[in-house]
């Protein structure tokens, strides 16, 4: 098959950097992050070669999920600033190159959303059917997201009393979208948003979205995400949908939608690969990794996977065994707090590791280097830590650290009035901090920065066809990225001490080299087709194959 660029699939070769707008910069100094605040920072971002950014929710909400629980679809938060605010932000991105796309929370309202409320009021309102009733609970119910904070997924009105299905929490009463209002409703959200700005949605658990209620029948429950992208196709030809579908790989390709049928999801997260390279990381062996790797199903050409360390919610295990899982808790998490729901961890990357600059470095390597799209949660750029503190799923939420100065930077208020506080242990803002790396060319930030601006001039990695290479060091994933333009290769190191790995790479062209993209060295490749190379310990390394009639830059 041949491969080639296309501009017009920009998310190919895109950047994503996800952030609350809540935690990452206050500009009128109330505690709160605001999207004035984020317009000012956002020539951090551009150096840092983001080209995408990720809001998480920003709209009206009680705030008892951390802005997942929403009380009006079509508004902006008040702590947050205004519309007015919001389309200055997206012109100022635009202006730099970054397009963004926001979280899409559709799956269900706050219990104080008006349609909630007037649903609850009478059984004859005309919301009732917005959500989904039960005289009683089916005796057999699906299992719990968050076990140790509910009980049950469905919950009584005494006013009313029938019982309301809550796939999360119970003040999260689940949307009914087997309803055709409801879905006018949400495709009338997603136009909304599209006409101020917005590329796109990365759309919150998605499963749970088009699950139809129990007992009722709405055909293919898929043709509700074809609905949506053929909407979106119709509006916007740049939008996406970026999807959470933590599912087996032949699972998610339903939600990619097959050959032939009409596409639903542009992008997913792979799941799979970010638990097995957690795995590889405590056995200091690649094989888990790259054996889910080779595993990947091929997508059609215009979908793409998304590549995380970690995102916002719990570093989730759940497709390990429980052998293996419990491998990667008494490594990283060995301790209960930093567990939750028996399933993930709510610990960043660099204390899980103890610190070490090599092993965090290799990570992010091989997160812009896997075959798809890199995806950074806000901090990740300076190795910040988590703050126990907040507990549970919002450790990792504590706010940006700007500078060494009171609140890291990220707000002139009182420390009580503040949405979160920063650590204050050694992840604290007076020892990682984005000013003290920002000239520093040893700093993991200006490592990110070169990741990030070489994973933007290798397209390959975005668009070649993906192969593991075989080799005799069980430590060492190499692989490969090939298109008709240009063939990458990378290398990472998952052991403590350096390695020697003999590739053979098959037919080259005459006088073929290897090109190392971080250093001016070349690997030879001989008549065979094989090359040594050298990897150090916790190492990586990223080339790209050229010969005489190779005119690209390396």
């Amino acid at each position: 098959m041949k491969i080639t660029a296309r501009g017009d699939l920009w998310w190919k070769t895109a950047v994503v950097y996800c952030l609350d707008v809540e935690t990452y910069m206050d500009w009128n100094d109330d505690g709160s992050g605001d999207f004035e605040g984020l317009a000012h920072r956002l020539d951090h971002l551009a150096e840092l070669g983001v080209s995408c950014l990720w809001l998480m929710p920003f709209q009206p909400t009680p705030n008892l999920d951390d802005g997942y629980d929403i009380t009006d679809f079509q508004a902006i938060d008040p702590r947050l600033g205004s519309f007015g605010d919001f389309v200055e932000f997206i012109r100022m991105a635009r202006d730099r190159g970054m397009r963004v796309i926001m979280d899409f929370v559709m799956n269900h309202t706050s219990d104080r959303h008006p349609w909630f409320r007037s649903a609850r009021r009478s059984r004859d309102s005309a919301f009732r059917d917005f959500y989904v009733w039960r005289d009683r609970p089916p005796r057999k119910q699906q299992q719990l997201v968050f076990p140790g904070e509910e009980t049950s997924v469905w919950e009584l009105d005494e006013r009313t009393e029938q019982y309301y299905l809550h796939s999360f929490y119970r003040h999260q009463p689940d949307l009914n979208v087997a309803n055709p209002e409801v879905r006018d409703e949400i495709a009338k959200t997603l136009g909304f948003w599209l006409e101020l700005g917005v590329s796109g949605f990365r759309v919150d658990a998605v499963p749970f979205l088009i699950q139809p209620p129990e007992g009722v029948d709405v055909g293919d429950p898929h043709e509700f995400l074809r609905d949506l992208r053929r909407f979106l196709q119709r509006r916007s030809s740049e939008a996406i949908l970026l999807g959470e579908v933590n599912l087996p790989y032949e699972q998610q390709l339903d939600f990619f939608g097959h050959p032939d049928r009409p596409s639903e999801l542009t992008m997913q997260f792979d799941f799979a690969a970010m638990q097995r390279m957690y795995l590889s990381l405590v056995r200091e062996d690649a094989t888990p990794l790259a054996e889910m790797l080779a595993s990947r199903p091929e997508l059609r050409i215009e979908a793409q996977w998304a590549n995380f360390v970690r995102n916002h919610d719990e570093l989730t295990l759940d497709q390990l065994s429980d052998e293996e899982r419990q491998e990667v808790f008494d490594a990283f998490a060995p301790e209960e707090w930093m567990r939750v729901y028996g399933r993930g961890i709510a610990r960043r990357l660099p204390p899980m590791v103890d610190g070490d600059p090599r092993r965090v470095r290799m990570v992010y390597s091989l997160m812009f280097s896997l075959p798809g799209t890199p995806v950074l949660f806000y901090g990740e750029e300076i190795g910040m830590g988590e703050n126990r503190d907040l507990g549970g799923r919002m450790t990792v939420r504590s706010p940006m650290q700007w500078s060494n100065e009171a609140n890291g930077g990220f707000s002139r208020a009182s420390a009580r009035r503040l949405v979160a506080k920063p650590p204050n242990d050694g992840y604290a803002p007076e020892h990682v901090n984005v000013e003290a790396q920002m000239h520093d060319p040893d700093s993991l930030l200006s490592t990110i920065r070169s990741f990030a601006h070489r994973y933007r001039s290798s397209p390959e990695i975005g668009w070649g066809a993906f192969e593991v290479l075989q080799h005799d060091e069980p430590s060492v994933l190499a692989h490969r990225m090939k298109a008709d333009f240009g063939s990458f290769i990378a290398l990472h190191n998952f052991a403590p001490r350096p390695a020697t790995v003999h590739l053979s790479l098959g037919d080259v062209a005459e006088q073929a080299r290897l090109s190392d993209l971080f250093d001016v060295s070349v690997v030879p490749i001989d008549d065979d087709g094989r090359a040594d190379i050298e990897i150090g310990a916790y190492g990586y390394r990223w080339f790209r194959i050229v010969d005489s009639e190779d005119r690209r830059l390396t």
